[in-house]
């Protein structure tokens, strides 16, 4: 079966994984978040090194993201009950709320393109989906290099922001409350 990768500006297909969030084991489907805005954080394996400062990092950020009516989720090729041992043995992983998903068959991170066939590993990779379920980013690296859950948030809000402002464009960098263009009537400059 050929499965067939996400695009920009394209509904994602629906998948079901197990998760450990909560201090329990649960079905997870991308549906049951229909409404939301989502972050999916891949990530290669648990108790490594890299990733636990990632995951640890957007802990922190996980009640601003949820303010914003978004939640994350982080994804690896580990069982739920190997994300429950790292959970219950790291102090950096025991500050994670939101749900860790297990995907140990690699069929959601071949679906978002993360999957290394050679290692039965995921890349580091972070998407953000709106509420109607339509990918608006992505972001896809080599394994040595540790993500921003900060600038994942500036994302969101950006994301967020054009999405209720027809029209408008973010420029770099851009933070609520600077100012945005409109392609066609600004054409340098700032409105």
């Amino acid at each position: 079966m050929e499965i067939k990768t996400v695009s920009i500006g394209q509904p994602v297909a629906d998948f079901e994984l197990e998760a450990y969030v909560s201090d329990e084991f649960k079905k997870i489907k991308l549906s049951d978040y229909k409404g939301t805005w989502v972050a999916l954080i891949f990530y290669p394996a648990d108790f490594t090194f890299v990733c636990p400062t990632e995951l640890e990092e957007a802990a922190k950020y996980h009640e601003e993201f949820r303010g914003l009516g978004a939640e994350i989720m982080s994804v690896s090729t580990d069982t739920a009950f190997v994300h429950k041992a790292w959970h219950d043995n790291s102090p950096a992983i025991g500050t994670v709320k939101y749900p860790m998903l297990a995907d140990p068959i690699g069929a959601v991170c071949r679906q978002f393109g993360t999957y290394i066939e050679a290692e039965g590993l995921s890349l580091r990779g972070t998407f953000l989906i709106d509420p109607e379920g339509v990918l608006k980013t992505i972001e896809i690296h080599d394994n040595s290099i540790g993500r921003s859950a900060r600038e994942l948030l500036r994302k969101l809000k950006a994301a967020q922001f054009v999405a209720t402002h027809s029209g408008n464009v973010c420029p770099a960098s851009w933070e609520p409350g600077e100012d945005t263009l409109k392609p066609g009537i600004d054409l340098v400059g700032k409105i």
